[in-house]
């Protein structure tokens, strides 16, 4: 509980604007409320209030600071700053996350979270915690727990709370306060030594183990193997002992380093009944999203999600093409040729096949988060062109986010005017098409936008059909993330004719 009392109850509004609605939760230096904004009727916010001396003002402060800088699907957004020096209050306004703690989530199931869900979680810890520790300078998070990851309603992953959070300084031999929580936090930071991205790493392999235990462990101690669940993948295990190494120089170094590890493997399946979990790893691929975005209107977009839908497909299998527009048409279109049907007389399905990839039409978020706890080994979105705030954030999510703009000489800006638009996004993971480009207009963007993933996709007519040149464009665009197999090809077009 809050040691010092609240300055807030029931109706009390904050900066003129928010009126306090009800307690979220509190803890030794804060108290969280949810909010109505005033002016923006049916609009809730997350108030946080800190009262306290100096010391935690400027901590808090220290706070808002950090938040403000940062920008990441996965962390709240902070969106006002208030202090209140007379009662010694300090208001944080940010996002309301709608839905549960993990630590709330596991006691209203037993402890039990379901097991192909345990990497994608991995996963999309690792992938704020890269984006943290590659700021400069990097933010170390330092308290990595069940209560402070909140899952909402679609099952996504959010972290919170960023009291204890710093950055990290190179010239310092060890952090002057020692924070965390006792069973998740690394041992340097209990005073032998300072934290760094590798702290952050220890904590996320006691969460790990923590989920495989059910709750039972967060530090591998003798005998904890025979409370890890048998369905798990093994390939987890190997992971979370090096996580869980005492000396951050044993463990992984980065979370990229990590992801490759879980990336690296080719499928991702359940122990079989009757394996220890100390035999041979198991590898893992999980299903992994690619969102393809045209610049404007006629770039391309839906004509490239197709040829990388069948190009995945040929490669490996199970891949879905999801149209994530409600009122787009192409699906459609294609659906009556593929079904044989009258213009305008289409399926009351939404999903039909083409040579091996399920094409799902007119979709919603909601459909493609069911979609992601299928079997699909990729999802492709055609998210066609502009930045409706639903398609820029699972373009923002996606595992491999690609974007199509024109080739055309006087037209390859659009694509430096997108990536400038959207800066305060991270970038590195982009990939940038330009349907019939020079390799000049390619030479000169990717100076321009300092990234090597930069491609000029070739003719092709039919991106139903295999092409020598374009595969050799998406071989090198997903290098070292498929095997190099050939299947039988067929060809969509012909067969129509």
């Amino acid at each position: 509980m809050m040691k010092q009392p609240s300055q807030l109850e029931f109706g009390s509004i904050v900066g003129e604007r928010y009126r306090i609605v009800r307690t979220l939760g509190s803890g030794g230096m804060s108290r969280v409320f949810m909010a109505e904004d005033l002016k923006l009727p049916g609009k809730q916010w997350a108030v946080k209030e800190s009262v306290a001396g100096p010391q935690v003002m400027k901590l808090v402060r220290t706070e808002a600071e950090m938040l403000i800088s940062l920008s990441h699907p996965r962390l709240p957004r902070i969106v006002d700053f208030f202090e209140h020096p007379r009662s010694g209050a300090v208001y944080l306004v940010m996002d309301y996350i709608e839905g549960i703690t993990l630590e709330a989530y596991m006691k209203g199931y037993q402890g039990y979270i379901p097991q192909e869900q345990i990497v994608p979680f991995a996963l999309q810890v690792l992938d704020v915690l890269d984006y943290l520790h590659t700021r400069q300078p990097p933010v170390i998070y330092r308290d990595l727990k069940p209560t402070n990851i909140m899952l909402t309603p679609e099952m996504e992953f959010i972290l919170i709370d960023f009291g204890i959070a710093r950055s990290y300084k190179a010239e310092l031999d060890q952090d002057t306060v020692k924070l965390g929580t006792v069973g998740f936090a690394a041992p340097e930071q209990y005073g032998a030594g300072q934290t760094d991205a590798r702290s952050d790493l220890y904590s996320l392999g006691a969460l790990l183990l923590y989920l495989c235990t059910e709750g039972k462990y967060s530090e591998w101690t003798a005998g904890v193997e025979g409370y890890i669940r048998g369905e798990l993948p093994r390939q987890l295990i190997p992971v979370i002992r090096k996580l869980l190494r005492q000396h951050p120089e044993e463990r992984f170094q980065s979370a990229g380093e990590v992801i490759g590890e879980l990336r690296h493997s080719a499928d991702f399946q359940p122990a079989q009944q009757g394996i220890s979990v100390n035999d041979a790893s198991m590898d893992y691929a999980g299903t992994r999203v690619v969102a393809v975005l045209g610049v404007s209107a006629g770039s391309g977009a839906t004509h490239t999600a197709i040829a990388v839908s069948h190009y995945l497909a040929r490669r490996t299998r199970s891949v879905a093409l999801v149209e994530l527009h409600s009122t787009a048409k192409a699906f459609a279109r294609l659906q009556e040729i593929v079904e044989g049907t009258s213009v305008g007389q289409s399926s009351s399905s939404r999903r039909f096949e083409v040579d091996g990839v399920h094409y799902w039409r007119q979709t919603s978020r909601a459909d493609v988060i069911s979609l992601l706890g299928g079997s699909y080994r990729f999802i492709v979105l055609d998210l066609g062109s502009g930045q409706a705030n639903e398609r820029l954030e699972e373009f923002l999510r996606a595992d491999y986010p690609l974007v199509v703009g024109s080739g055309a000489e006087w037209r390859v800006q659009d694509i430096a005017g997108l990536a400038r638009s959207l800066q305060r996004h991270p970038q590195h993971k982009w990939n940038y098409c330009l349907p019939l480009a020079t390799s000049e207009a390619v030479r000169r963007l990717r100076k321009e936008l300092d990234h090597d993933k930069v491609f000029a996709l070739p003719f092709h007519s039919d991106p139903f059909e295999r092409d020598d040149e374009m595969d050799q464009v998406l071989d090198e665009l997903f290098r070292g993330v498929i095997p190099d197999t050939r299947k039988k090809r067929f060809g969509f077009l012909k067969r129509q004719r």
